[in-house]
């Protein structure tokens, strides 16, 4: 769902009926199972059951509407190669209330999407590289259980997998044998990337961000920019 950040101050008066809230809050993450194109603002709304105001409830009501008006959409099984694939991005410090960033990874097998998150990472990143290089090792936990399932179903991936991301600093980290010390504290996760790239699992390649498809996991975009993203994820009419 389109959801810009708005310019006016929001309404941080708390809402009167937060069970009403937490109740199609939770309806919401059952339906993302299906709906990647939510998954960005399902997980902005229950981040904040707790105490919802009326302005997340605003939001809520405008994810209401939106699915109101795209009942007709879907993710149909594509016929193609059963090659995986996956695409990662992340936005760094983009919550103003504790400033940990929110990233988001989805994964495809050859043209049909068959795993999708949209997360806050768990502690405050220092710089967009540590946001970022965290999101790709929590993609590539993923991508590894996908290789393995996919063996259980006689569907081996005999080269690595390809996580596409658009971060340069991230990917030079990830090929770089050279362990630095500004990076120390992400060092479990860099052993953990590098060690499967050694083994031949996993390959971590650039995407320009305009590519970038977990962008939409990400963050709100302006709604060109969300269609477009939203039809790479494969979401389309049923009667296409």
């Amino acid at each position: 769902m389109s959801m810009k950040r708005s310019t006016k101050e929001p309404n941080t008066t708390l809402f009167s009926d937060p069970h009403l809230y937490r109740k199609l809050a939770g309806s919401f993450q059952y339906l993302s199972i299906t709906r990647p194109d939510i998954a960005f603002t399902t997980n902005y709304i229950c981040q904040r059951m707790h105490q919802p105001t009326i302005n997340d409830y605003q939001v809520l009501k405008r994810l209401l509407c939106y699915l109101q008006g795209t009942t007709h959409l879907g993710i149909p099984i594509e016929p193609d190669d059963l090659q995986l694939r996956a695409f990662v991005d992340a936005d760094w410090a983009s919550d103003s209330t504790d400033r940990r960033s929110i990233y988001g990874y989805c994964a495809f097998l050859g043209a049909t999407i068959i795993s999708w998150s949209a997360k806050k990472q768990e502690t405050v990143a220092k710089s967009s590289t540590e946001a970022e290089y965290r999101s790709v090792s929590a993609a590539s936990s993923e991508v590894l259980w996908l290789r393995r399932l996919l063996a259980e179903f006689h569907i081996p991936q005999t080269s690595p997998t390809t996580i596409y991301y658009d971060n340069t600093s991230a990917i030079a980290l990830a090929h770089n044998p050279v362990f630095h010390a500004h990076t120390k504290h992400i060092e479990i996760d860099y052993h953990f990337i590098i060690n499967h790239i050694a083994k031949g699992d996993l390959n971590i390649s650039h995407i320009s961000s305009i590519d970038q498809i977990a962008d939409i996991l990400t963050k709100p975009l302006p709604e060109d920019r969300f269609i477009l993203l939203r039809h790479k994820l494969t979401i389309c009419s049923k009667e296409a």
